[in-house]
């Protein structure tokens, strides 16, 4: 598999992060896009270095590299997942405005008519946000704002983070997701 996963500046870096670590032990090819206010976020709220995050891909890039295979129809992938997903971002991908790397591949995701799942990241939603999820919906788009699902119980914020995680992963249909089902064993 190749997946394709982007942090932007919208708060919850953790969850891009549990994905690509995830990944990372499944041996799934990934390549991560940074943009400058997500380098940021994951600094702020975890510390992390953005070379930490490189380590976890298999390929990183920077939000101003155009010549990156990930903005061509022609590289071929399994999906691409931001998380989190900014409101910046998502008006960017709902317009058609490719103002960086991360935005211009989420155009070719659609355009190819690939899976692409979004981890929007505010609250509360104004009119403007929800057109804007409604618009990339209609296109196949899936917009999953990272809602805690306490039928899992979670214990921490490690458990919250994993259970959206696992939903991710079935989404992309990588097996072995680490929480997020109903009922079911999960891989650790």
């Amino acid at each position: 598999m190749r997946i394709v996963v982007a942090i932007t500046g919208a708060s919850g870096a953790a969850y891009g992060i549990a994905l690509l670590e995830h990944l990372a032990k499944l041996e799934v090819e990934t390549h991560l896009i940074l943009t400058a206010a997500g380098r940021e976020i994951v600094h702020l709220e975890t510390g992390r270095s953005p070379a930490d995050l490189a380590s976890l891909a298999t390929r990183c890039y920077d939000e101003t590299d155009f010549t990156a295979p990930v903005a061509s129809g022609s590289f071929l992938h399994d999906g691409m997942v931001i998380a989190p997903c900014s409101m910046k971002t998502l008006a960017g991908i709902a317009s058609g405005y490719a103002a960086n790397l991360v935005q211009r591949a989420a155009d070719v995701t659609i355009k190819e008519q690939r899976r692409l799942i979004l981890l929007v990241r505010e609250t509360p939603l104004s009119a403007i946000h929800l057109e804007n999820m409604l618009k990339l919906a209609r296109l196949g788009v899936v917009i999953m704002p990272p809602v805690p699902a306490f039928y899992l119980r979670p214990a921490s914020l490690e458990d919250i983070v994993l259970g959206t995680t696992g939903r991710v992963l079935d989404l992309l249909g990588v097996p072995c997701a680490p929480r997020g089902r109903w009922g079911n064993d999960y891989c650790k």
